[in-house]
């Protein structure tokens, strides 16, 4: 059953899924985060950013269908997950989801793995080369996320970004101390957008790039979603950067 889209991405085959099958495909990703950020991959391949994706905590593939839907021709989506939960039965799930929405195995790599056994060169060659969004979904942990999070950067080819999952969760808080820690660590790297959420299991999203490709990002995606921009903006003091949101309104006040 097609399903009609708040927001969509710009790509065909993305949007398709989208509508169609995203919500029959198992998990806990939000369908408007999903859109922005394919939106986004259609905004790296405007600008001439290439590589390939890369995600954590793939599932059944709810998510990752969607990202593998937006790759330019050439590039392909790496699935990593360790596959047992709720039982190893989730493995057949994923490759029946990707193959029945069009991610065929020469467009995607499935491995099952733990994130923290996994180094940033193993990426680099399972894909050859490297990778222009990586999406977070890992165990939702500190330690988890920052072993993460260093991984994913580097693997990180130039105006390459990263998409964390679950922030600002109320189940997990101690996420965003990682964050915190993370950008000081890193001052090279800042948040280009909050996504928020369509529901506490349908969390927010950061999405997070370079400094220096912050400003190219940001004037497209003002004019690509401006109806889902939410005007106050998010403040990472004294960093500003754009919240996208199904309500964008703001109580009146005299």
């Amino acid at each position: 059953m097609t399903e009609p889209l708040v927001a969509c991405s710009g790509i065909a085959a993305a949007d398709r899924y989208l509508a169609e099958g995203f919500r029959v495909v198992p998990g806990m990703s939000s369908q408007f985060a999903a859109a922005i950020v394919c939106g986004l991959m259609r905004i790296q391949t405007d600008l001439g950013v290439s590589g390939h994706v890369a995600e954590i905590g793939t599932f059944q593939g709810r998510f990752f269908i969607a990202l593998a839907n937006a790759l330019a021709p050439g590039e392909r989506a790496l699935g990593i997950d360790r596959f047992d939960w709720p039982s190893p039965a989730v493995l057949d799930r994923f490759e029946e989801n990707c193959q029945s929405y069009g991610i065929g195995p020469d467009r995607r790599i499935t491995w099952k793995a733990d994130s923290a056994d996994i180094s940033p060169e193993e990426v680099i060659n399972r894909l050859g080369g490297r990778v222009r969004l990586f999406h977070i979904d890992g165990e939702h942990t500190r330690t988890a996320l920052t072993r993460d999070l260093e991984l994913a950067t580097a693997t990180l080819s130039p105006g390459g970004l990263i998409v964390l999952d679950d922030m600002l969760h109320a189940g997990y808080p101690m996420l965003m101390v990682a964050v915190h820690e993370y950008l000081q660590r890193h001052p090279d790297i800042t948040v280009l957008c909050v996504i928020d959420r369509e529901s506490l299991t349908a969390a927010s999203k950061f999405v997070l790039c370079e400094q220096a490709w912050f400003k190219r990002y940001e004037a497209i995606l003002l004019e690509d979603y401006k109806a889902h921009i939410w005007p106050m903006g998010a403040n990472f003091e004294p960093h500003w950067c754009l919240v996208f949101a199904l309500d964008t309104s703001l109580p009146a006040v005299e």
